[in-house]
């Protein structure tokens, strides 16, 4: 008898099978899907709803984190630039660096680096952009965080979030400080992450009034700036949130957040949900998650989109997976990552940088209308 060896494929998620997964033609928003694989190295793909890739980027630098369609149809990137050695473990998995702004073609129309940016870079109406970027707390204040692993503090010191604004010239013309406005007494760490940060912001974004929203990971917290005062003028916290990601301003005022869930504060089980938030009165007046709620987890980054349909685009980013619901949270359209890679954290003990992965940050759908030059 002669044995055939057989291959077995030894990464789940790519087992499980990519791309294309399930499409409703009858019910899923019409137009394509923009994602960054986020362990690729420059990469943007367009896809149309058959998940055939119509268009791509290929950018100079590896994303840091992702990048989005502007109105004028160009694609703002958030790229990653090296810094060796990094300031603190795992900073190199989330380290930005440099925002660019191009057109279809891949032209660079306009580019600006600073070293402390991560994660997150968005353009504001006024032709300006805002980013979020890192600082150290002055040390007074670091005996006074509280939470978090005791003793990882990055060499004595703790990082907290920090927004500049920075005019096309380059020219840095507003600053917020988050430790300025956070009181440590009531945004405190959560106890399984490290000390090397306070905050670790993972979204900034304007609202339809001028406004700032911000999203900090490790104290749960989202929270408006008046963008006049640097007041913060409202928050959500973790008696709701479990270390969300993407909140952002729908239409009707109210604000869509995906909770990412890990470690919730009135429950053992993790799970993900996606939340719409009455800003007036908070409550929950939408809500997403599996059935069951295990189902459906990303422990982090990942974000939602609320289509112009009343569906919502959802990245379950640590599995690449990016899926649209109905409002009655029917599945109607569903597309796996196939592209696979190591991420770039420097450290053999580095959990996040274990194994190949197909993680994608933020995903987003446009109508055809919002990319006439396809």
């Amino acid at each position: 008898m002669t044995l055939v060896k057989t291959f077995v494929e030894q990464n789940t998620i790519r087992r499980r099978g990519t791309g294309l997964k399930a499409y409703n033609p009858e019910k899923a928003f019409k137009g394509y899907t923009l994602f960054t694989p986020l362990t690729g190295n420059g990469e943007v793909y367009l896809l149309n709803l058959q998940g055939e890739v119509v268009h791509q980027w290929n950018l100079p630098y590896p994303p840091g984190l992702y990048g989005y369609l502007l109105p004028n149809g160009n694609l703002f990137y958030n790229g990653k630039t090296p810094e060796i050695p990094p300031r603190f473990p795992l900073w190199s998995a989330f380290k930005g660096g440099v925002v660019l702004e191009v057109d279809p073609k891949g032209n660079i129309i306009w580019e600006y680096q600073h070293p402390d940016h991560h994660h997150d870079g968005r353009k504001l109406r006024n032709g300006n952009v805002i980013l979020l970027a890192i600082e150290k707390i002055p040390q007074s204040l670091v005996p006074r965080i509280k939470g978090g692993v005791a003793g990882t503090e990055a060499d004595g010191d703790i990082y907290a979030d920090v927004l500049y604004e920075v005019t096309p010239a380059g020219e840095i013309v507003w600053t917020w400080h988050a430790y300025e406005h956070l009181d440590p007494e009531k945004f405190i760490i959560t106890p399984q992450d490290q000390r090397h940060e306070w905050t670790h912001g993972n979204t900034v974004g304007e609202l339809a009034d001028g406004n700032i929203i911000v999203s900090f990971r490790n104290i749960s917290t989202v929270a408006i700036i008046d963008r006049q005062t640097g007041n913060i003028i409202w928050t959500l916290g973790d008696d709701v949130l479990a270390q969300q990601h993407f909140p952002n301003e729908l239409p009707n005022g109210n604000i869509l957040i995906f909770d990412n869930g890990a470690h919730r504060r009135h429950t053992a089980l993790n799970f993900s949900r996606v939340i719409e938030v009455n800003r007036q009165t908070q409550e929950i007046v939408w809500e997403y998650t599996d059935s069951p709620p295990h189902n459906f987890f990303s422990s982090y980054i990942s974000g939602a989109q609320r289509l112009p349909n009343g569906n919502t685009l959802i990245t379950e980013g640590a599995y690449g997976r990016i899926f649209e619901v109905t409002e009655e949270g029917e599945l109607v359209w569903e597309y796996i990552n196939p592209h696979f890679a190591a991420r770039n954290v420097p450290g053999e003990k580095s959990l996040v940088a274990r194994g190949e992965q197909n993680s994608v940050f933020r995903a987003f759908r446009y109508a055809p209308e919002e990319v006439p030059w396809l």
